[in-house]
């Protein structure tokens, strides 16, 4: 655990399945913070699932709420796990450069797929070719979350603690700059 004084409030971005959540509970469980995870938050208020707000407001009625639970939460004493399509509108962008250090769990579709398929929670691959689905995404996103990311982590198969040890040896070097 990191002293007050040196406390860095992580902010996790990367594709759906990257383990943002997971990898998120165990850094902040290291850091003794709690994990804020922005889609639970979205459901939280919206009161039903992800699937149903895309359902009853579309994909733009749900980055609308996104953005304002973005804004409502980040910067706050926790370790934040966004949503895979964070990076889709500029203010998020924005937004999230305004709070570093955003670290980008990068992982290839392939790893992706293997991960989620047939996951009926994510709305963008319930169509059911998961893997290329999630290469049309990359093909967009991955040049977003380069350009929000302080910190890039290559998951390849990595395990989570491997994952977790990484951040955090960034996250030394961060708080010394």
């Amino acid at each position: 655990m990191m002293s007050d004084s040196q406390t860095v409030y992580p902010v996790l971005i990367g594709l759906m399945g990257s383990g943002k959540s997971s990898i998120g509970r165990r850094l902040a469980a290291h850091l003794g913070l709690p994990l804020v995870d922005l889609d639970a938050v979205i459901v939280e208020q919206a009161g039903c699932s992800i699937p149903d707000i895309f359902a009853g407001k579309g994909e733009e009625g749900f980055r609308d709420v996104e953005t304002r639970v973005l804004a409502e939460v980040i910067g706050g004493a926790a370790v934040l796990a966004t949503g895979g399509g964070i990076v889709m509108r500029e203010q998020n962008r924005e937004i999230l450069k305004q709070h570093p250090p955003v670290i980008w769990l990068k992982a290839t579709p392939e790893f992706l797929a293997r991960r989620i398929d047939g996951d009926t929670n994510r709305p963008l691959i319930t169509g059911g070719d998961t893997l290329n689905t999630l290469q049309g995404l990359a093909r967009v996103r991955y040049p977003l979350y380069e350009a929000c990311a302080d910190f890039i982590l290559p998951r390849g198969d990595m395990t989570k603690s491997e994952a977790l040890a990484a951040i955090i040896e960034f996250l030394q070097t961060w708080q010394k700059r």
